[in-house]
């Protein structure tokens, strides 16, 4: 789909001149980056651990908190640690229990099946815990909306603990014993952005300062590698601690110790000392991820805790053959979903719907953002959970805040939750018409007059002459990239073709030299483009926008720009 390019201004002329140790242009992709004054711009550019980590109480419930997770390990009381079932509750949950070892304590993780439990706590979860004689539950990345099993489990004589960052419900649950919650209304925390990992983080490091363990500093920054995981994975705005508490933890991805991950990255192809955020988004977060979708998120959990070689590598490479599998089962399902919407005349709609008994539900969230990509239409996607209930999951676009509009008529669901881009719901089988029909609708009167071709924010327009390593030096500096901080985009205009190839499997990728002028040629790389190669030939004139980065080759490093829009030129 032909996307429209959007070229922010130059940042004002008092702002650059205010900031004359940067050079303009990096100074405008602060401007847009809304980072403005010197200290956003110094803990931005150059993060600092002592300056830029807040203090862990600064929670308000982080005193009683504490207080009571001490109490039951004095009183060796069971403690279960209850952790969804993704890529930010996983790390979350090993965060918490890696802790806890720490002070010679064992804290069980629970991970609900996604299919037969579906997300956050369930009453027949608690029966259970309660059987086993817990007498605390500690959720990880869910609990906020919890209201009646919390309830249920205080009635069990269990006290919950929520951690959590999910979109705050109407009403708080009511028989929580504590939360730490960085955006429900009254908290003063000062970053909003944490995912469950990093509040998981929060809660360790109040642990660890209120009884501090030898070389309690080194092992705080350990497991920031969990918390950039979660943080990454989630993709929550990599700003202040986010982004410091991600770029810390990439450091310590990068020489890993941790025997699980060291068996990822040697099955996975990874290579440490050049593990990103990009690494991070395409090759950890979907193995531990394919484990919840595929079956059950246990593998994920024990893989991040354990301890013996042998059965390290065995999980290692399970979770890397489910996560083919998981490749394999989502494009099948995506071709379906993209078919039926067709079928149905839906191309055209405000927001996609569909449904098929048979899908798998661990998929559905992939699956319909998938489809957002495609059609960029919000989208649900549905599959029968048993004869009472459907589930679903929605993704949808950023003109329109998806738990809002699901707020709007509560009364479709049994349940939902989620975030303003994404959201997770079940529904009774004999109301799916008529949820259908009310968010179709809903999506017509929000959504009316918006122009709904996607949109591409491009930083600046510049020239190729522009493009050193003095610039790449500054730009390296704008790591780690995520939610609310892209790698920075430009656009060139009028360049030319000097070759057009296509490589990889099957000819997909485009590999372009262009040229400005009849200057300096610049290898570029288009991953996707490679339909490209047969529409360019030497000569041509094209605008395209593109990435900087480096490509390194045996020893050899050369900037390199990585395609990612173009058209040509008439």
């Amino acid at each position: 789909m032909q996307k429209r390019w959007i070229v922010k201004a130059t940042a004002p002329a008092e702002f650059l001149s205010g900031l004359s140790e940067y050079p303009p242009l990096v100074a405008s992709l602060l401007w847009n980056r809304d980072i403005k004054d010197k200290e956003q711009i110094r803990e931005f550019l150059d993060p600092d651990w002592a300056r830029d980590v807040h203090d862990p109480f600064l929670f308000r419930d982080m005193k009683k908190t504490v207080d009571r997770i001490f109490k039951a390990v004095d009183a060796k009381e069971k403690i279960t640690i209850f952790a969804d079932y993704d890529a930010d509750g996983v790390p979350a949950g090993t965060i918490l229990a890696a802790t806890l070892r720490e002070y010679g304590f064992s804290a069980d993780i629970y991970t609900p099946h996604r299919e037969t439990e579906g997300y956050g706590l369930n009453v027949k979860a608690i029966e259970y815990l309660a059987a086993q004689g817990t007498k605390v539950i500690i959720t990880c990345d869910c609990g906020i909306s919890n209201t009646a099993e919390i309830a249920f489990a205080a009635a069990q004589g269990i006290d919950v603990i929520v951690t959590d960052h999910h979109q705050e419900p109407a009403e708080l649950p009511a028989k929580v014993f504590s939360i730490i919650h960085p955006k429900i209304s009254g908290e003063s925390y000062p970053c909003k952005f944490l995912s469950g990992g990093a509040v998981a983080f929060k809660l360790s490091q109040a642990l660890l300062k209120t009884r501090p363990i030898p070389n309690v500093e080194a092992f705080e920054k350990r497991l920031t590698e969990l918390a950039a995981i979660a943080l990454v994975a989630d993709m929550v705005p990599l700003l202040g601690e986010a982004r410091t508490l991600t770029s810390f933890g990439l450091r310590v991805l990068n020489k890993t110790t941790r025997l699980g991950l060291v068996k990822l990255y040697e099955t996975a192809g990874i290579v440490p000392g050049a593990v990103t955020t990009t690494t991070i988004g395409f090759q950890i977060a979907p193995r531990i991820n394919a484990a919840g979708r595929m079956d059950h998120a246990n593998g994920a959990v024990a893989l991040l805790n354990a301890v013996d070689e042998e059965e390290a590598v065995r999980l290692a490479i399970a979770l890397n053959d489910t996560n083919t599998e998981r490749q394999r089962v989502t494009k099948t399902m995506t071709d379906q979903v993209r078919e039926q919407i067709l079928a149905t005349g839906q191309e055209e709609a405000p927001v996609l719907v569909a449904y098929d008994e048979k899908w798998p539900a661990g998929l559905m969230g992939l699956v319909a953002g998938k489809i957002v990509e495609e059609f960029n239409r919000p989208a649900f996607v549905f599959t029968k959970k048993n004869e009472n209930e459907l589930v679903g999951s929605g993704r949808s676009i950023p003109a329109w805040n998806l738990i809002l509009a699901m707020q709007k008529i509560p009364d479709a669901f049994l349940r939902f939750g989620g975030h303003i881009g994404a959201a997770g719901m079940s529904i009774l089988p004999d109301k799916f018409d008529d949820f259908k029909k009310r968010i179709v609708a809903l999506g017509q009167s929000d959504l009316a007059g918006k122009d709904l071709t996607p949109a591409l924010d491009v930083d600046a327009e510049i020239s190729l002459k522009q493009i050193d390593w003095e610039l790449e030096k500054w730009l390296a500096k704008f790591e780690p990239h995520g939610m609310g901080n892209r790698p920075p985009l430009f656009v060139g205009r009028g360049l030319s073709v000097i070759a057009a190839d296509a490589i990889g499997a099957d000819g997909k990728h485009l590999r372009l030299t262009l040229c400005e002028n009849e200057g300096k040629p610049y290898k570029c790389i288009g991953f996707k483009f490679g339909s490209w190669a047969g529409e360019l030939s030497a000569g041509d004139k094209i605008d395209a926008v593109f990435e900087i980065g480096v490509n390194e080759w045996n020893g050899r490093r050369e900037l390199q720009l990585r395609i990612v829009d173009l058209t040509k030129k008439k």
